[in-house]
């Protein structure tokens, strides 16, 4: 009886096929992929514990396996569970996905587990899986009729889960899983304020023929046009300011002659919207800075670092921005950095420009968090830049910011009687927008204007560096200050007029004289347009119906079209200067210039509801443009006619 065991024995290890460490390795690793898609999960679900009868019987075999310690007990042992396994499973499959998506079997010979085979595969890498291998195509083709109860006692039906008619979802589609959904914050309420007003109406000029505002070379509209532009959505009506965009835009006037700051050019031509009107274009020449003659400058950054300033449009574009900006400062020139957010405070005391690593390292470590303490950052930065400034110097206060004053004086008007008391101390203010969603145009609009500043907004770093760079001069050096202009119109030529833009410039006419009222200033090399839409007398485009009482014009001027007057002072003045000169039919010279300033004001008309277009389009506004594009040495021009195209395609 021994001898026939021990014969027995020796029969078994013959036939027992030696074992391929490496193979069973990648057979294992391929089967623990297989096993985890199976289970429509990945390696961080929480595995199943339910075993089906396949799991449960070759669980049995191990714990026979692990009950017998003699060799030759467990040689037998294995044979007879080898014997029992090839009983119920003659042969297994690898599903694999063919290069074209399918899925393939192959057979494989069955491979007998050692524990040296198990140490060798733990220092194996486990093989590369070129596809996903479609394990649900396979269980169904190798089980087209199983019924689902029993597929989910193998484990290869995630519970939950019901039949579905679906073939790209599989024989069994989830119906009952929970559904994963990527949260995403709630995004921020729109709380945008522009400051505009209704479009200036058309005036009868035996009424009221005298119309006067106050110049601006604000820029801040257009970039704001553009940004909504570029993000599909054409603006809300009240951020377009059409005179902030004609004169966003260089222009080649006639320049000054003499120790005059500057000089009006007046030229009267045909309305491409309207033929039974004409347009009075007013274009405003600055003197071209002296920069070597130019004093010292001290700054100070005023920079909003509250929370709703960290998005990459606003205090990382703001960073960028002054970092191009340092490079037009000299060595003479001071910079110093006041924050405001939870509260105020300054973070870089008065440096020389000359220390650029210093100025930047102060830039860097600013971060956005808290609330927009303005009224505190705006009285710190005042209080820096009084201590800063000394005769013969320069001394301007630059904000940076979204507008959003939440904290402290909140109310325009509020903002407006502060800066107001102290512009006299010679320091102004300028104002740079950045971002949208919270932009609060009106509350920087107040402060500009009355902090005898600028506004602009920076919406991309090219924007940067014509407001930073290539107009820095103009912008922090004024060569005449409180600039106003009137035109009084003849009646007897003009029946109606309007002014196209300038709503929120608007003065009283007696304020034209007063020296006491606050006006726009010009820097150097900086122009100004203004247009005029009028309707001679006659014309079949008049408006208004003839009064029964009307009184006679007088005829003085009887050729004259009207009369130009612009009062300004020069910096440091207290009183004004005075330049007149009349307004005759078809003056001037009808340059490209002009033109494109046109195609402009009724692009920003157009935008605005295009009440007084008749049928001039967008398409128009185009052929305009281009035909006047000439020098583009910035593409500037280029830009706003791409700007046209985006907006005539939105608004249909």
């Amino acid at each position: 009886m021994t001898d026939d065991l021990e014969q027995l024995k020796t029969l078994m290890d013959a036939a027992t096929p030696a074992s391929d460490a490496r193979r069973r390795a990648e057979n294992l690793a391929l089967a623990r992929n297989n096993f985890a898609r199976a289970q429509g999960s990945g390696d961080q679900m929480r595995p199943t514990v339910k075993r089906g009868p396949i799991a449960r019987l070759t669980e049995g075999a191990k714990s026979m396996l692990n009950a017998l310690s003699h060799r030759g007990a467990l040689t037998a042992t294995t044979a007879i569970a080898a014997v029992a396994l090839v009983m119920i499973v003659p042969q297994t499959r690898d599903y694999v996905v063919n290069s074209n998506g399918r899925t393939q079997s192959r057979v494989t010979e069955p491979q007998v587990q050692t524990a040296e085979a198990d140490q060798d595969a733990a220092t194996l890498e486990e093989p590369v899986v070129e596809a996903p291998v479609a394990i649900e195509e396979a269980i169904t083709s190798e089980l087209p009729s199983a019924p689902l109860p029993k597929l989910r006692s193998y484990g290869l039906v995630p519970e939950g889960a019901a039949p579905s008619g679906d073939a790209s979802a599989g024989l069994y589609g989830a119906t009952s899983a929970p559904v994963q959904r990527d949260f995403q914050a709630e995004p921020e309420q729109n709380t945008e304020a522009f400051a505009n007003a209704d479009t200036n109406l058309l005036k009868i000029t035996a009424n009221d023929p005298v119309s006067t505002f106050s110049i601006d070379v604000d820029t801040a509209s257009y970039s704001i046009v553009r940004s909504s532009l570029m993000r599909g959505q054409l603006p809300p009506k009240d951020a377009v300011r059409i005179e902030e965009m004609v004169n966003y835009f260089p222009y080649s006037y006639p320049a000054p002659q003499g120790d005059a700051p500057f000089r009006p050019t007046i030229t009267v031509t045909p309305t491409p919207w309207n033929t039974g009107t004409q347009l009075v274009h007013i274009g405003v020449q600055g003197a071209l800075p002296q920069v070597e003659d130019r004093p010292p400058l001290n700054l100070v950054f005023l920079i909003d670092t509250s929370g709703s300033m960290q998005d990459a449009n606003k205090l990382p574009l703001l960073k960028q921005s002054f970092r191009l900006m340092l490079s037009e400062l000299r060595p003479e020139d001071q910079v110093s950095i006041v924050t405001y957010a939870g509260s105020a405070g300054q973070v870089l005391e008065p440096t020389s420009a000359l220390d650029r690593s210093k100025i930047l390292s102060a830039l860097d470590q600013l971060e956005a968090g808290g609330s927009t303490a303005g009224q505190a950052g705006l009285q710190q930065a005042y209080q820096v830049a009084e201590n800063m400034a000394a005769d013969g110097e320069v001394t301007r206060v630059i904000l940076a910011t979204d507008g959003d004053f939440n904290v402290g004086l909140s109310d325009p008007d509020a903002l407006k009687d502060f800066i107001s008391r102290k512009r006299d101390s010679g320091t102004f203010l300028s104002v740079l927008g950045f971002g949208r969603g919270n932009l609060d145009d009106a509350a920087m609009q107040a402060l500009a204007q009355n902090g005898n500043g600028q506004a602009a907004y920076i919406d991309t770093l090219g924007e940067a560096r014509k407001v930073l760079v290539d107009q820095l001069t103009g912008a922090l050096f004024p060569i005449a200050n409180d600039v106003k202009i009137q035109v009084e119109f003849n009646p007897a030529q003009i029946a109606e007029y309007r002014l196209i833009g300038y709503e929120t410039r608007a003065l009283r006419r007696e304020d034209f004289s007063n020296d006491k009222v606050d006006a726009g200033d010009i820097g150097a090399g900086h122009t100004v347009t203004a247009i005029y839409e009028v309707t001679p007398v006659g014309s079949d485009a008049i408006r208004n119906g003839p009064l029964r009482y009307a009184q006679q014009p007088g005829s003085d001027g009887a050729e004259e079209i009207g009369y130009f007057k612009l009062r300004y002072k020069a910096p440091d003045a207290d009183q004004s200067q005075l330049i007149e000169q009349p307004i005759l039919p078809a003056q001037g010279e009808v340059s490209d210039d002009v033109r494109f300033s046109y195609a402009i004001a009724g692009f920003g008309q157009a935008l605005r509801g295009g009440e007084y277009l008749v049928d001039w389009s967008y398409e128009d506004a185009i052929e305009l443009a281009t035909s006047s594009r000439a020098a583009d040495p910035f593409g500037y021009r280029s830009e706003a006619i791409t700007l046209m195209r985006l907006a005539a395609s939105l608004a249909q």
